[in-house]
């Protein structure tokens, strides 16, 4: 597959950019067919929307209730699903499935862009990202089709569908929902069960199919260490590393990200946007707020009611993001990670980041580096055109939606539908950039240089 299409200039980056676009093409002819919308679509609009669930966002400007039909429905949640695994994770497994095989370079192509580097093992993990996804999402939607009331969705098959629907909206982290309000809709804002399954779902999700099969993987070793010990006289189970570096740094930091949101959340908005719920529902309201932002795009608040400190903090949240390989977007959790413990060990005096008995290569924080400077150029450059052509915005309005969109988060401050043209392609951009993110883009349109055997003498330049 790959091998043919090398010899007209794409390479997997560039694959990986051109299916997605294909993939919004395709999307925004289908929701401008006459049955697809209850009230007709502008191109413009279509084109939001298809981007918006391709790019796994959840910004929106039409009601996806009641604005579309059910087969404009199944369109959104069938490009959601093809957009959170990615397309090329698709065409590859099932290209491979129905050929019999693919070839060396194939394998090597995959491998660069799902970063694994055992070569037979490259569709061994697309078949576990299929199974994993598809079990993870069948077992939210029992989940949230035992949280429902009946008497809100009386159909049993209304209920079903309802449940399938933002259980792949929820684990692709793409915010879509058929409510109106969304989850602030009543009967479903105080209905913590249904809440629970949302954050399980979004939180493995935005984990990364990497980190879930690591902790599959430890988890499975932990079980046989316990039986040998238990029923075995052998003692000689012990396998190191069965926790790769890459899953500590970042189930950590979500974890330090989860606790440290949640407990700000929960104490600057008791009385404010809290006040409504009681006891446990506060803390659970609270700990929903400050996970969604992780490109999740659910909402169980009115976000533009939050105190202004409670808003900045949500845009450092969506600015990070989930952790990569995920369906989630934003910077990641390790590139974040990374940067940090590069200030640690600045201030220390030290050379290289070193962290549990291992030195992070440099390649890896001049990635991490450059993801963050790619961000910071262009959620600028949006929020100047976006300022541009909505003058009467605020600068955190326009702040707040941009980063919502580069980070495919899909949270807003309301202003979204009110957006004028311009605004809304600036957004429609910076959900594309950062979906297939801004690094993909660099690889894909410059030529890569040859790896070279000599090197320039090194000199300090002067930073501070």
């Amino acid at each position: 597959m790959l091998t043919e299409i090398k010899y007209i200039g794409l390479n997997p980056a560039r694959l990986f950019i051109f299916s997605f676009l294909g993939l919004i093409l395709i999307g925004t002819i289908l929701l401008m067919l006459p049955f697809a919308t209850t009230r007709g679509i502008s191109i413009i609009n279509a084109l939001f929307t298809t981007t918006s669930a391709v790019c796994v966002t959840g910004l929106v400007v039409l009601d996806t209730g009641k604005d579309f039909t059910l087969f404009g429905q199944i369109v959104i949640i069938s490009l959601i699903q093809a957009g959170g695994l990615g397309i090329l994770t698709f065409a590859s497994y099932f290209s491979y499935f129905f050929k019999g095989g693919a070839s060396y370079e194939d394998q090597l192509a995959m491998g660069t862009i799902s970063n694994i580097e055992k070569i037979d093992e490259i569709f061994k993990t697309l078949k576990r990202i299929l199974i994993i996804t598809l079990g993870i999402e069948m077992v939210g939607a029992i989940f949230i089709f035992a949280s429902l009331d009946p008497n809100l969705i009386p159909s049993f098959s209304q209920r079903i569908y309802f449940s399938v629907f933002h259980s792949i909206s929820a684990f692709c982290n793409a915010g879509f929902s058929t409510l109106p309000y969304g989850i602030m809709e009543n009967g479903y804002v105080h209905n913590y069960l249904f809440q629970l399954s949302l954050i399980f779902l979004f939180i493995i999700g935005g984990l990364g199919f990497p980190i879930v099969i690591n902790i599959l993987k430890y988890l499975s070793h932990l079980i046989i260490k316990i039986f040998f010990l238990a029923f075995s006289k052998r003692k000689d189970v012990y396998k190191p590393r069965v926790m790769k570096l890459g899953s500590k740094i970042n189930i950590l930091t979500t974890l330090f990200l989860v606790i440290l949101g949640t407990t700000f959340i929960y104490v600057n908005e008791y009385c404010n946007i809290l006040a409504s719920h009681k006891g446990i529902g506060k803390f659970i309201t609270a700990l929903f707020t400050a996970t969604t932002p992780r490109t999740a795009g659910f909402n169980t608040i009115d976000f533009s009611q939050l105190h202004l400190s409670s808003i900045i903090v949500i845009i450092i949240l969506m600015w990070i993001g989930a952790s990569p390989a995920s369906t989630g977007g934003g910077i990641k959790t390790s590139t974040f990670a990374i940067a940090v413990l590069n200030f640690l060990s600045l201030g220390k005096g030290q050379k290289k980041i070193e962290v549990y008995g291992r030195e992070i290569n440099d390649l890896s924080i001049r990635r991490a580096f450059a993801v963050i400077s790619l961000s910071l150029i262009f959620l600028g450059i949006g929020s100047l055109v976006i300022s541009y052509f909505d003058k009467d915005l605020q600068l955190y309005e326009i702040i707040f939606e941009s980063v919502s969109a580069y980070s495919t988060v899909g949270l807003t401050l309301g202003i979204t539908s009110s957006l004028s043209m311009g605004s809304k392609i600036v957004l429609i951009v910076l959900m594309f950039i950062g979906r297939v993110t801004a690094l993909t883009l660099l690889i894909a349109f410059f030529k890569q240089v040859k790896k070279c055997d000599y090197t320039y003498p090194s000199e300090d330049v002067l930073i501070n």
